[in-house]
């Protein structure tokens, strides 16, 4: 029996080619790791809170346009995936932690492109949105140290 190997039921099924990274031997990993959940979840915590303000504004009968709810649900959904990701990556998984770095550099930029659209969004939008692209910013910091990458290795 490989005891390199930390796999359980769940990673097996999410990822059985890829065995588990040696997350559990890297306290450092694991605290980079737990830092950019942390700020994932606040990506995810702000990016509800925008949400939860168009339905209130909706609710009152103010205007809140298609656009507003697009963008509410979709950074929302992001911000679950990009969570998702990142247990998946603290729990060892390669192919998690590669697609939570690349989340964490090209969203911020996203959404801040679409957001400063001249006259769609109000500015209180793009100001709560804003801060939803500052959390997972600060994230991109501790997922892309080159600690946390070398304890993600590749395969030979």
């Amino acid at each position: 029996m490989d005891t390199n190997t930390h796999a359980t039921a769940d990673s097996d099924r999410l990822a059985p080619s890829e065995p588990l990274g040696h997350l559990d031997h890297t306290p450092y990993a694991r605290q980079a790791l737990g830092r950019a959940k942390a700020l994932v979840a606040a990506y995810g915590a702000l990016s509800i809170a925008v949400l939860a303000t168009v339905v209130v504004l909706a609710l009152t009968e103010r205007p809140v346009t298609s656009f507003m709810w697009g963008r509410s649900l979709g950074v929302l959904a992001s911000a679950a995936v990009t969570y998702w990701l990142t247990v998946l990556a603290g729990r060892g998984a390669r192919w998690a932690y590669l697609r939570v770095r690349i989340i964490s550099i090209v969203m911020p930029p996203v959404i801040i492109a679409i957001d400063v659209l001249p006259g769609t969004l109000p500015t209180w939008f793009v100001l709560l949105q804003s801060a939803c692209a500052l959390a997972v910013a600060a994230a991109a910091f501790p997922l892309n140290a080159a600690r946390l990458r070398a304890a993600f290795p590749k395969s030979p």
